[in-house]
């Protein structure tokens, strides 16, 4: 199911990290050591931003990479 506040998302099941694009703000951020369970959890979720919430946002360390030019 696509989701309202997430754009895209792209996963690197070797180096561990997360991208994550942001539909409102436009920004993506990187979310450093995500085990591939939990990246295979958020895809299969039928509401992507709250399982973002729940599961992701404040419990692995993340970096902002870019910003859309809005």
């Amino acid at each position: 199911m696509p989701s309202t506040s997430i754009r895209k998302t792209e996963y690197d099941p070797d180096r561990r990290i997360l991208s994550v694009w942001f539909v409102a703000s436009g920004k993506q951020y990187k979310f450093q050591d995500v085990p591939p369970e939990t990246f295979a959890a958020f895809k299969a979720a039928f509401a992507k931003g709250r399982y973002f919430n729940d599961h992701i946002r404040n419990h692995f360390r993340y970096r902002l990479v870019a910003t859309d030019d809005r």
